[in-house]
């Protein structure tokens, strides 16, 4: 029997959970910085539901901004407080910068383009000692009958070839909010919406749902940053599970 993405997730969750693997330990506490587009920002993105899960003595701040593209987000001195954010937090943390672009790349850039410009920030991230992570688009929420429209499908294929040749780690937020929003269906995810209407901007619960499955995506690529990250195992399964949740839980 083939099991699903879901399923196989669901299966992964609950075995590790059960049986915990020694892990070692981040040699210091993570400094998230998130940069993107509105889905990443405040007030829209799942970058603030993200960092609600981060604890002491790890900390971070989203620098999401709305309508920006992987070009656009480094004007009007953005990425010059990003350098500094950088600067003052590498002593006493590992700087750990994701970026999740697409939204906006996809009106006004070619493939190729959006990909070269993802491989020069992590470069340029690297070259300023921070840790870049990739994580390719979250999905929009509008359906076209049963089944979510899948906006995403080459541009997801690029952030993560974009991780691959720069060597770094990369997070398939696209696939697994895909997966997620078509198990619980269009009235389900329409709960999510900042507006009525809206697919593609989250309101707080869907920063908060979608801030965990960031979160447990993360941690199932780097399972030494776990320790920093609150755990919410009844969010995490329902999530998992293709499950609604309300991001009460």
């Amino acid at each position: 029997m083939k099991l699903s993405p879901l399923a196989l997730a669901l299966a992964l969750f609950t075995f590790t959970t059960a049986n915990p693997l020694p892990v070692p330990k981040a040699t210091k506490p993570p400094f998230f910085i998130t940069i993107g587009d509105s889905t990443v920002a405040v007030n829209g993105g799942w970058g603030d539901g993200f960092l609600s899960f981060v604890h002491d003595p790890a900390d971070g701040t989203n620098r999401g901004k709305s309508g920006s593209t992987t070009v656009s987000w480094r004007a009007n001195g953005r990425w010059a407080a990003l350098v500094e954010n950088i600067n003052s937090t590498l002593a006493d943390y590992e700087t750990i910068v994701t970026m999740q672009f697409g939204h906006n790349d996809q009106k006004s850039l070619t493939l190729d383009e959006y990909r070269d410009n993802l491989e020069g920030l992590v470069s340029d991230l690297q070259d300023l000692g921070a840790t870049p992570i990739i994580i390719s688009p979250l999905s929009r929420r509008n359906f076209d009958g049963d089944t979510v429209k899948e906006d995403f499908v080459e541009w997801r294929v690029e952030a993560i070839n974009a991780a691959k040749n720069s060597g770094v780690k990369w997070l398939d937020l696209t696939t697994a909010s895909t997966d997620y929003v078509n198990a619980i269906g269009a009235e389900n995810a329409a709960t999510y919406d900042l507006s009525e209407g809206d697919g593609t901007h989250i309101n707080t619960a869907g920063g908060i749902v979608f801030g965990r499955m960031v979160a447990d995506l993360l941690i199932e690529k780097r399972a030494d940053l776990e320790d920093y990250i609150t755990a919410n195992e009844a969010l995490s399964e329902k999530i998992w599970a293709g499950e609604y949740a309300t991001g009460d839980e």
